[in-house]
């Protein structure tokens, strides 16, 4: 009898393979997340002993985790993978997207554009992603194969059947599909897997002391990209990652988990969602949707 990690694992691996099967110049998206790592992860073992058949993309916001950046170096260089980087920096730089001023901006829905833009330039006709469906109540309307128009826009309303595993990658000129073969993973069975694989992740997600502040709730971290107000205090405490992306809006959990154990542990008592820290979700109750609907992840 397989547990429920190799179930799962399988069905991945099989997605993965489809994916090089129908398409011609598929990607991985790469955002340095656990989520993505472990795609990575699991690609290298549907191809090994063969050389990673796609390129990572990673989209630059210009104010990511400096962890994330060198975690991402390594693994690329460990791999012998390709590194595609998408900067969002230079999409300012060019008049493509105008950058957000004030205390709550971010250059998170910034790379939407900088990501459609990348897919154009280097023609990927698949983006593969780590997102799960229950991440965000947007997530759980996407298909494993997830259309997208030649605008780069999802319609939750227009998707293919996936009947007995059976995935329809057929498209028109210009047309891609975003696919993501952890569609039926927990954040639980994440961790897990982690944990089985023994998979090396960024240091941001254990615990360790960081410079940090409140706002709305949420610890932020302490950088010179985040604008402060005059009462918000800078401390410092022990926190981690939960969930990894733009400096921005990335919330910090105060914690105490210093293994893979530990983080397993914790996440089986906690009540608060993966994305509970994630302040460009609480922009509006539709704020995930409204942004994969113009091309987001």
């Amino acid at each position: 009898m397989k547990t429920h990690l190799q179930e799962l694992e399988a069905e991945s691996i099989y997605i993965l393979r489809e994916v090089a099967a129908q398409f011609q110049r598929p990607a991985i998206l790469f955002s340095g997340g656990k989520d993505s790592i472990v795609v990575t992860h699991l690609a290298y073992k549907a191809f090994y002993p063969a050389r990673l058949p796609f390129p990572l993309v990673h989209i630059d916001t210009g104010h990511n985790f400096r962890e994330t950046l060198e975690y991402r170096d390594a693994l690329v260089q460990r791999l012998g993978a390709e590194l595609i980087v998408g900067s969002v920096q230079e999409s300012i730089d060019t008049g493509r997207v105008k950058e957000e001023t004030g205390f709550n901006a971010s250059r998170n829905a910034l790379q939407t554009t900088t990501l459609l833009d990348t897919i154009e330039r280097h023609k990927f006709d698949a983006c593969i992603g780590g997102a799960r469906r229950d991440e965000e109540k947007a997530r759980a309307k996407e298909r494993i194969f997830s259309h997208r128009d030649d605008f780069g826009q999802w319609n939750p309303k227009n998707q293919r059947p996936e009947l007995w595993n059976i995935f329809n990658g057929r498209k028109n000129m210009g047309e891609h599909f975003r696919v993501f073969p952890i569609s039926n993973w927990t954040e639980m069975d994440v961790w897990q897997y982690i944990l089985q694989e023994k998979i090396e992740l960024p240091s941001l997600y254990y615990t360790h002391k960081r410079k940090v502040f409140q706002r709305d709730g949420q610890w932020l971290a302490a950088e010179d990209c985040i604008r402060r107000r005059p009462e918000e205090v800078v401390v410092e405490k022990e926190v981690r990652c939960r969930t990894i992306g733009d400096i921005t809006c990335t919330g910090l959990t105060l914690s105490k988990a210093h293994s893979l154990e530990d983080i397993v542990a914790e996440i089986a008592a906690t009540r608060v969602t993966e994305r509970g820290g994630r302040a460009d979700d609480k922009r509006s109750e539709t704020a995930m949707e409204d942004r994969k609907k113009q091309g987001y992840f």
